[in-house]
């Protein structure tokens, strides 16, 4: 992706705006904004077969509009048995002309929409879904239905824009049997028994959400009202044989986590917190409202890798959810920040040194991944394959980019950057170009050069260096050198730590290595017991540090 920067001078100090001039490749609607769905499904035991009907609501962006392109998943050749067939399109009563191909549908406006006019168009449909609905036995052997929408399958059973650009609140209302229960986002409206031994229930996710948050569950499930925490109900739903496993396992952390972000953070935006257990999950996935983790999460053991999904989790219902990247190059804006803070509340809840195993942790699979793959970038440039939207890396690197960050900046700039981000693009789109600019505000620091080294160029620096104390200069003299194949060298500011046998602590001074191979001078009067190169663990590198 290419960026343009531009100057700006605020309050004396010369900052910089980044305008991205190449998106994802994704056809968007540039003329209408989608401002609520209403999805009525009917779902069934006697086949995998979905009866839909979908409101779009929109408003229209300017005089003239004309088209609608929905994404929406029709039979393919080799497999007519799946997809979506389009029985009829209308607005107002009124049938409107449509096409459906190469899985989009698209609708004809009559007559042509007007500036900040809402039309509601109805799209009825019908089929069995590839993908994005799951449908098929738990654990235990039972029917179960539930979404499976990361990153773009919503379309394969619900006509939406299935790209994270386009925000909107949503509604389902399902028609089961009535031995189902149903989740879904926000918050429950309607419980009705209908005739046949039919169930409808209705859930209104009332603030805007990117389509793949939406998420639908229906089991036989075991529900738990667990309270609240920063006045947020919690919910547990997990299948009704692992009751007594589900409600143990997931009583914590959730209300811990949910205090520490609102207080550091800012306030959590929905109308509920449900942990859902959900069959065909490999860990979690943060749909909004209803996260959904895998079967294996509940084992009545509360196992402390599953924390970590829960605290993660948790922490997309602000980043990802609330903060949306704008397009899928931007991915690490939301998996980058949630993997970092989960090791930030894994520090206020554990302790620093806990904290910092995580980082080395994160460290090590950041180090061996560059190792293998040394021209990935964290940002995408223009990603056409959502097959690659997401690998190990976006998490660990875009992790640790937020953790240097913060070594650079320091924790009162960092927080304060965080939260200025969240309450300027709460419950809407960021781009990378946004949050460099919130940051360089917070800081009073050009950082530019810094997300341009950690987002957009693969590789991470190679050291190797060598200490010396010269006691008739009084000096302390460090050698490094940056041997990673290829490329200009890493700016590295480093720490270096200094220990002497008469001083309890250690002392810190700061370096910076910019050149191939660079020699340091520390004025000292005595010599010092150890010399530790980044001893509080702030810089992405492999390093061999010795004396000389």
């Amino acid at each position: 992706m290419g960026f343009l920067r531009v100057a700006v001078v605020a309050a004396g100090v010369v900052l910089w705006s980044w305008a991205p001039l190449v998106a994802d490749t994704y056809p968007r609607n540039r003329d209408v904004d989608v401002v609520n769905y209403v999805f009525r499904l009917t779902l069934s035991d006697a086949s995998d077969v979905i009866t839909g009907e979908t409101t779009v609501d929109v408003r229209c962006l300017k005089d003239g509009v004309t088209r609608l392109e929905l994404d929406l998943v029709g039979p393919a050749a080799g497999t007519p048995e799946r997809g979506m067939t389009v029985a009829s399109v209308s607005s107002g009563g009124t049938p409107l002309a449509f096409e459906h191909r190469n899985d989009r549908l698209a609708i004809t406006l009559v007559p042509a929409g007007r500036l900040d006019e809402r039309r509601q168009i109805i799209v009825r449909y019908a089929g069995v879904p590839a993908t994005g609905l799951r449908i098929g036995p738990n654990r235990h052997g039972e029917r179960t239905f539930f979404s499976d929408n990361w990153p773009n399958k919503a379309r394969h059973w619900l006509p939406t824009i299935d790209h994270p650009y386009d925000k909107s609140a949503s509604e389902f209302i399902v028609t089961a049997p009535a031995h189902y229960q149903v989740v879904s986002n926000g918050l429950l409206i309607e419980e009705t028994d209908l005739p046949n031994g039919q169930r409808r229930t209705h859930w209104r996710q009332s603030v805007p959400i990117a389509t793949w948050l939406n998420a639908l569950g229906v089991a036989r499930f075991a529900v738990l009202h667990a309270g609240q925490a920063v006045g947020v109900p919690i919910q547990t739903w997990v299948a009704a044989a692992d009751r007594d496993d589900g409600f143990y396992d997931f009583a914590l952390p959730t209300p811990q986590v949910l205090e520490f972000y609102s207080s550091h953070i800012g306030p959590y935006s929905y109308e509920k917190l449900a942990n859902v257990q959900a069959p065909g999950v490999g860990g979690g996935m943060e749909s909004a409202t209803a996260i959904f983790y895998g079967e294996s999460s509940v084992s009545g053991d509360r196992s402390p890798r599953w924390r970590s999904v829960i605290t993660h989790e948790i922490a997309h219902q602000w980043f990802g959810n609330a903060v949306t990247e704008s397009d899928w190059d931007d991915v690490w804006l939301s998996e980058g920040f949630a993997t970092y803070f989960t090791l930030l509340f894994v520090e206020h809840a554990d302790g620093h040194d806990a904290f910092i195993e995580g980082v080395k942790r994160s460290r090590a699979t950041v180090l061996v991944f560059d190792e293998k793959n040394p021209t990935y970038r964290v940002v995408h440039d223009n990603l056409a394959d959502m097959k690659q939207v997401l690998t190990g890396h976006i998490y660990q690197k875009g992790g640790w980019t937020l953790h240097m960050l913060r070594g650079i900046v320091g924790d009162e700039a960092f927080w304060a950057g965080i939260r200025t981000y969240y309450k300027r693009y709460r419950d809407g789109n960021a781009s990378t170009a946004d949050f460099v600019r919130i940051m360089e505000e917070a800081s009073g620091r050009d950082l530019g050069w810094f997300f341009r080294q950690w987002l957009y160029r693969g590789g991470s620096p190679v050291v190797q260096g060598s200490w010396h104390y010269d006691g008739a200069a009084k000096q302390l003299e460090i050698e490094l050198a940056q041997v990673q194949p290829g490329g200009e060298p890493f700016r590295l500011p480093i720490e270096v730590g200094l220990t002497f046998s008469s001083e309890p602590r250690s002392r810190i001074e700061r370096i910076e290595l910019t050149g191939r191979r660079q020699t340091f001078t520390i004025p000292l009067d005595r010599a010092p017991a150890t010399v530790a190169l980044d001893p509080n663990t702030w810089t992405l590198m492999k390093a061999e540090f010795a004396a000389k």
